[in-house]
């Protein structure tokens, strides 16, 4: 792995001084990665540029493209925005949890919310932001400037976990406030009635956008792996109870499997991209996700 590319490890970005340094640094070690991958070339078309299309004036070739590439390329202008993308993030106390991953649930969100902005800004979309406990914490319109970005960022920076969980009713009110046809990207845990989310998940469904989920777990959530004796705190009632972890591990994995698959299913049936991330993962993994899914809904 080059110096570049470690920066998609989440250990390495949670020791930078900015967001904006985290965002530019994650993307840029994301598209050396793209270079030397079966994506190779999908780097180039996504940053600033489009393919060449019939009607398309040629003094907007990129030459140098072409000469890199040998395609042609036009160079995509601030006017040419076609895409609207609201990001979503979910602040509740729950996602300041952390026990096995080198950073908090809200952080690695905050790190991929902001390297996703950062991506979508350079390559022309509007980018807006929405933070969450109980209710909406902040609601922030997309735009496509970088000076827009530079107040997102700044906003992911200052991020910190409020509330007790509210991810149902925070979605379904953010889904009543976003009119115009959009892509949708929730980073949460999740830890909410399924039923609930899921019906917020179908209200943004219900008006055509396109949606991605990305269930961020601490990986001591999925595995259970405590030890012998443990005192487990409740995050957001501060409820305390000592058990001996390994007596209960296969009920407890039995459950998150079934809480996992459920919402796998039901994202499935409803169209919904469902990326499963813990806060190990390396941002790759997502922004690939995220790739693949805005080649769809831009193409």
């Amino acid at each position: 792995m080059s110096e570049q590319q470690s920066y998609l490890r989440p250990d390495v970005v949670s020791r930078l001084s900015s967001m904006e340094l985290r965002a530019r640094l994650v993307v840029e070690g994301f598209m050396t990665g793209l270079h030397k991958s079966p994506y190779h070339g999908f780097s180039v078309e996504f940053a600033e540029h489009r393919p060449y299309m019939p009607g398309d004036e040629i003094r907007r070739i990129d030459w140098k493209v072409l000469g890199r590439t040998d395609r042609y390329y036009i160079k995509q202008f601030e006017e040419e925005t076609n895409l609207k993308a609201y990001i979503l993030v979910d602040a509740s106390r729950s996602m300041a949890f952390k026990a096995e991953g080198p950073v908090t649930k809200l952080q690695y969100a905050s790190y991929l919310a902001a390297a996703l902005a950062y991506l979508m800004v350079r390559q022309q979309d509007a980018v807006g932001l929405v933070t969450y406990d109980e209710t909406i914490r902040t609601f922030m319109p997309p735009h496509s400037t970088k000076i827009y970005l530079q107040n997102i960022l700044a906003e992911l920076d200052r991020l910190e976990p409020g509330n007790a969980t509210g991810t149902g009713r925070a979605l379904n009110a953010v889904a009543e406030r976003i009119r115009r046809r959009g892509l949708v990207l929730i980073f949460s845990d999740l830890f909410d009635k399924p039923e609930e989310v899921m019906s917020a998940l179908k209200h943004f469904r219900h008006s055509q956008h396109d949606v991605i989920v990305f269930h961020v777990l601490d990986p001591r959530e999925r595995n259970f792996s405590f030890g012998r004796d443990a005192i487990f705190r409740d995050m957001e009632s501060g409820e305390e109870m000592m058990t001996q972890p390994y007596q209960i591990q296969r009920a407890y994995q039995e459950a998150m499997s079934d809480f996992i698959a459920t919402y796998k299913r039901e994202c499935r049936e409803q169209r919904i991209d469902y990326v499963l991330l813990d806060t190990g993962t390396p941002f790759d993994v997502a922004l690939v996700e995220f790739l693949n899914k805005r080649k769809k809904v831009g193409g």
